[in-house]
């Protein structure tokens, strides 16, 4: 039984390290390829290598590619994506949630992008960057129905499953939902965001109001009675005034 165990246990680690072989041989290929690509070039490359791929081979091939675009080439990540997006939309989501997670600053341009090239695909697009990006629903949902605002309903069930937390609050929006609510009123009902806007407020950027001056260290108070001083007689003066000699 132990020599069975063992066996398995072997296999398991031999096979996992081929796995991983592979994949980094397959990241390597594509950064190979794509090196030195100019960047007007990189989304119809980077497209065409995804194409290439055989069915089996297309998920793995869709994240090695991407990550090695947008790594060489950072600001083309949403032209990447959309033309990825337009020539394979069944691509869009997961091209999407991996250029973000490469680039979350751009993870809204990026959602945008691949939405407005793939708009049957809205839903997926915005819960698979946001899983990729969680702390960025907001906008990325706001920037995704902006491309097709349509969507909303879509976006929101998607956000309500990428998000576990605000599961209960959106459903509980979606059931009342009408046609002219918005995304963003949407996920305002569902999950206040913090100091009353519709975005992400970080604790840095709320306003906390103006604070006054405050008394602080090296400062020493005075201690004593306080008397005034006649002019032409700095300095301190000790109670019941100076003491000067009879001429």
């Amino acid at each position: 039984m132990n020599k069975i165990l063992v066996l398995a246990t072997s296999l398991a680690v031999i096979f996992g390290a081929s796995a991983f072989a592979g994949d980094d041989s397959q990241a390597a290929r594509a950064t190979t390829a794509l090196k030195g690509v100019p960047a007007p070039e990189m989304p119809a490359k980077a497209t065409g290598m995804i194409k290439a791929a055989s069915k089996a081979e297309r998920k793995a091939t869709t994240i090695q590619v991407v990550k090695a675009a947008v790594t060489l080439n950072p600001a083309s990540a949403p032209a990447i994506v959309g033309a990825i997006a337009r020539e394979i939309p069944a691509s869009a989501p997961l091209a999407a949630a991996t250029a973000a997670a490469q680039q979350p600053g751009q993870a809204s341009a990026i959602a945008k992008a691949a939405a407005a090239a793939a708009p049957a695909q809205a839903g997926a697009i915005a819960g698979a960057v946001c899983r990729a990006v969680p702390n960025q629903y907001r906008n990325v949902a706001v920037a995704v129905a902006q491309a097709i605002p349509q969507s909303t309903k879509q976006i929101l069930e998607a956000i309500a499953s990428a998000i576990p937390e605000l599961k209960a609050s959106i459903e509980k929006v979606l059931a009342g939902y009408s046609g002219g609510m918005s995304v963003a009123s949407s996920l305002e009902k569902a999950a206040p965001a913090p100091g009353g806007s519709g975005g992400n407020t970080s604790p840095d950027t709320v306003f906390t109001g103006f604070r006054g001056p405050a008394t602080a260290p090296p400062y020493v108070g005075l201690s004593g009675t306080a008397t005034n001083s006649a002019p032409g007689t700095p300095g301190e003066q000790p109670p019941g005034g100076r003491n000067y000699a009879a001429p």
